[in-house]
């Protein structure tokens, strides 16, 4: 079925057809024309020269006849002026030539200028008046015999008359005639005529009088009186003296001059018996045109047949094309120009089957690569969900992160100011230190003098006292800042340890972290095991004091008992002072250690505030990789319509390209 819009195919044969056939037809009508155009005039100058030499014939033929004629009257009128014969000489030579001779059968006669007629004996010719006839006025006018004018005679007879003057000796004036009818003329005028169907008249130029026609009742007419458009076309041209051949009306007509009269011979034929034959060829050429156009018509069919075949051959091969079928062979037949396109066309179709299978294998490969482009797609929309949720979740670590670094900030300020302030403890216990060793010295100094001032060793005894007291409670309170210190060591221990774990999960971007998180680790640890110095060295303080309490007690008791333990005292003493020395050198190291932890405060400070502010960088580049991660999940989603999107399009390709058949199919029709 067609589709709807379609136009309707005019095949190629049908317009070849449509244009050569009317062309055809044109010339062979122009050449039937142009042929009997040129028959036809080449006719009509054929009729023409054989009208000119009819009627030339016919002059010269009317003109001998008429000089025969004439010859003849002359011959008797010389006969008689020569024999001079009387009258009854003249009488028997008149009657001699009476019925002589068909064209003058009453013969001969004379008039004299008495208006006497002389005829022959049995001539019915009778005149009332001879001297006033035509013959005999115009045959006054020359000696030799002429032919008149046309008239009627007394018997009423159309005629002519050859008259002259006869010279016979006599006194008497004599004009000797001789009648030829003008139906006689008319008889010798038609019987020259040599063409077929051809007619001729003679008029005198004179006056138009018709003198010869074959129609009797013309004879002696006037040309100009006639009703006949024809005759008096003739007559318009006898008048002008134009005497060319022409055609008047439906005649092609010649006229031509009587030598020795005023006489003209009209000669006619009608075109149509001219034109018959041609008219004949001219039906005979139609039809053979005819014949020859249907001939030719069957010719170009059967040519246009043959020659349009292979167009239709791959009409069809293009319309199998066109309906996606590349399995179509084109053969070449020829090696003209349908040929050439044949070749082209086989080209073209092996060029399309191998592009078509390219394009079949990549719209394959496509399909293949768009689907899994569509599951990588996923899968990274998926893991770049993943990793959004990961690192809002790290973001989340890191503002946590970036509070406990703020609190160890804050710890290592109270560390630092903590240890600072154990600094200042540990000189007033330095310097207490000093005093004591300066009191034992004296002590040492005034041993002797123990029982004079025991009073004053009992009061020094119990500023010592309340001195260890001091101490116990500076070790206690260095013991809660060792505690803190510890506390904090091992708080910001754990802290280092979950950066380096979030900074492991936050990949290159938390490696700098890593470093911090580190190097406060490290820290910690130092600070840690400073921490545990510190104890140890303040459990043996602690130690030491408590004994020392003890022991000063016990010499307070004692010196209070009994002054006979002066020496236990002095040695109790010496023991004290040694101690004193000892507890001197702790102190010497406490504050050291203090002086150590102090700068160890002092950097984890510091560096508690670098790592805030790294912090505070790590979670601007942490919400950053927020942002950025939140872009590829976006991406990753349009990347997965886009893969979508891929795969869709190289369905279709694969569909539209599965249209075309570049093989055939198994068991294929």
């Amino acid at each position: 079925m067609k589709e709807k819009g379609q136009k309707k195919i005019v095949s190629i044969k049908v317009k070849l057809l449509a244009i050569i056939l009317p062309v055809v037809i044109a010339i062979i009508i122009l050449l039937v024309g142009f042929l009997y155009f040129i028959s036809k005039n080449i006719i009509k100058e054929y009729s023409e020269n054989l009208l000119s030499s009819s009627i030339e014939n016919q002059t010269n033929q009317i003109e001998a006849w008429l000089s025969e004629n004439l010859s003849a009257f002359k011959a008797i009128k010389q006969s008689i002026e020569q024999t001079k014969p009387k009258k009854e000489q003249l009488q028997a030579i008149l009657d001699s030539y009476y019925s002589f001779h068909d064209n003058y059968p009453e013969g001969l006669y004379i008039a004299d200028e008495n208006g006497n007629l002389i005829t022959a004996t049995e001539s019915g010719k009778n005149e009332a008046d001879p001297i006033q006839s035509v013959w005999y006025q115009e045959g006054l006018t020359r000696w030799n015999m002429g032919f008149t004018k046309a008239y009627t005679n007394a018997k009423g007879e159309e005629v002519i008359s050859a008259s002259g003057i006869l010279d016979d000796a006599s006194d008497t004036m004599k004009v000797i005639s001789v009648d030829l009818t003008l139906e006689r003329i008319s008889i010798i005028v038609n019987s020259y005529i040599e063409m077929e169907q051809a007619r001729a008249f003679l008029v005198s130029s004179s006056d138009g009088t018709i003198l010869a026609h074959h129609q009797n009742d013309l004879i002696s007419t006037k040309l100009s009186a006639s009703q006949d458009a024809f005759m008096q076309s003739v007559w318009q041209k006898v008048a002008q003296r134009d005497l060319k051949m022409a055609e008047i009306g439906e005649n092609m007509t010649a006229f031509s001059e009587i030598q020795g009269t005023d006489w003209i011979l009209v000669s006619y034929i009608p075109t149509n018996v001219i034109y018959a034959d041609i008219d004949g060829v001219r039906n005979v050429m139609m039809i053979i045109g005819l014949l020859f156009i249907i001939l030719l018509a069957v010719l170009v069919e059967r040519v246009v047949h043959i020659v349009i075949r292979p167009v239709k051959e791959l009409i069809k091969v293009i319309t199998a094309m066109t309906n996606g079928d590349f399995t179509v062979q084109v053969k070449v037949r020829s090696s003209d120009e349908i040929g050439v396109m044949s070749g082209y066309v086989e080209q073209f179709i092996l060029s399309m089957r191998q592009m078509i299978a390219s394009i079949h294998a990549m719209s394959d490969k496509l399909s293949a690569q768009a689907g899994d482009s569509d599951t990588i797609s996923e899968q990274m929309y998926d893991a770049s969900k993943h990793q959004s949720q990961s690192m809002r979740e790290l973001n989340s670590t890191v503002e946590q992160l970036s509070l406990s670094v703020g609190e160890i900030a804050e710890h290592a300020t109270t560390l630092a100011m903590v240890v600072a302030d154990a600094k200042e403890d540990g000189d007033q216990v330095d310097n207490r230190m000093q005093e004591t060793v300066k009191i034992s010295q004296n002590g040492k100094m005034d041993l002797q003098d123990v029982s004079n001032a025991m009073n004053n060793i009992d009061a020094s005894v119990k500023k010592l006292q309340q001195v260890i007291n001091e101490v116990g409670n500076a070790s206690e309170e260095i013991t809660n800042i060792t505690e803190i210190i510890g506390n904090i060591a091992d708080q910001t221990a754990l802290l280092s340890l979950n950066a380096s774990i979030e900074a492991a999960r936050a990949g290159d971007a938390g490696r700098g972290f890593a470093v911090v998180a580190t190097e406060i680790g490290q820290l910690a640890n130092t600070s840690a095991d400073a921490v545990h110095n510190i104890e140890g060295l303040i459990g043996q303080i602690n130690g030491l004091v408590k004994d020392t309490i003890k022991q000063t007690k016990e010499s307070v008791e004692n010196i209070n008992h009994s002054s006979s333990l002066v020496e236990d005292t002095l040695k109790t003493f010496d023991s004290i002072f040694g101690n004193i020395d000892q507890v001197n050198g702790l102190v010497h190291e406490l504050i050291k250690k203090v002086e150590k932890v102090d700068d160890v405060a002092t950097n984890v400070a510091a560096i508690s505030e670098q790592q805030a502010a790294s912090s505070e960088e790590i979670l601007a580049t942490s919400e950053s990789m927020v942002r950025q991660v939140d872009n590829i999940t976006g991406n990753s989603e349009s990347v997965s319509e886009g893969a979508k999107e891929l795969t869709s399009s190289a369905e279709e390709l694969y569909q539209q390209i599965a249209r075309f058949k570049i093989r055939e199919e198994a068991g294929g029709q």
